[in-house]
């Protein structure tokens, strides 16, 4: 368990990092889902896992100074927490959520205490001292590094055995309960999502593909190929009226373009 604990703690430092910094989507919990169930033996729940997480996680964006639930941290907690226990997804989802908006609410604690280097930063600048400025940017990756390999960590090597018997010891309600919030939080993140980016002219494929998902029961890939063949289309005719737009509409038009009128 030493070695997985590390290896996670690892993953969860680089992710945390990329959160910020790198912004190459590693952090995303579809991917750090898939990840975890490597390092400890089971891809297929982590992939579950992950997949449902990052629905929960689609339609959480920052916005000015509101944070959401961190969403490294929620996707390795839920997941191992998934895999350690073999419980049900849903009740590790449910878990996951609150784990992840206390370790939030420690990450704006974290840059509260870093903001006064910025301070730094600006008297750097004067001295024209830019080899400072990105040591004072190296050392906020390091710190958050070791933030996220801490609060991965901890929890995996010194609380597996323990997450595995309060589960065991849990009463069915409680676990029915977790299981019942897990269920919604997807569906509360899609929501979320749709309210953001939802059109009157992408309504009706949104139709399209609830009919296709609740009524002629198609699996995900035969929705996500169905839409991708409309986009396809749309591009395609697009690109079609654009060029018909530009071309000369008639043979005295065409005169004219060779006159340089």
């Amino acid at each position: 368990m030493l070695m997985d604990a590390l290896l996670i703690g690892i993953l969860a430092g680089i992710a945390g990092v990329d959160l910020f910094d790198g912004l190459t989507h590693l952090h995303r919990p579809v991917v750090i889902g898939p990840l975890v169930g490597l390092i400890l033996g089971d891809v297929k729940t982590g992939l579950f896992v992950g997949g449902s997480l990052e629905l929960v996680w689609m339609g959480m964006v920052p916005l000015a100074g509101a944070q959401p639930p961190n969403v490294v941290i929620g996707g390795i907690i839920g997941t191992t927490f998934a895999i350690l226990t073999h419980a049900d997804p849903k009740i590790a989802i449910g878990i996951a959520v609150p784990f992840a908006i206390a370790v939030q609410g420690c990450i704006t604690i974290l840059f509260t205490i870093y903001s006064p280097m910025m301070h730094k930063c600006d008297r750097f600048i004067d001295q024209l001292n830019f080899r400072g400025i990105e040591w004072i940017n190296y050392l906020g990756m390091v710190i958050l590094f070791c933030f996220y390999f801490i609060v991965a960590f901890l929890p995996i090597y010194l609380g597996a055995d323990t997450a595995t018997a309060l589960v065991k010891k849990s009463p069915q309600w409680l676990l029915d309960g977790l299981s019942v919030a897990g269920g919604m939080m997807p569906a509360i993140g899609f929501a979320m999502l749709m309210k953001i980016m939802i059109k009157k002219t992408y309504v009706a494929y949104f139709i399209l593909g609830f009919l296709g998902v609740t009524y002629l029961k198609l699996p995900i890939l035969a929705i996500a190929l169905g839409a991708l063949a409309i986009a396809m289309i749309n591009f395609f005719n697009y690109n079609r009226d654009n060029s018909d737009k530009d071309k000369p509409t008639s043979s005295v038009d065409s005169m004219e373009v060779e006159d340089g009128i």
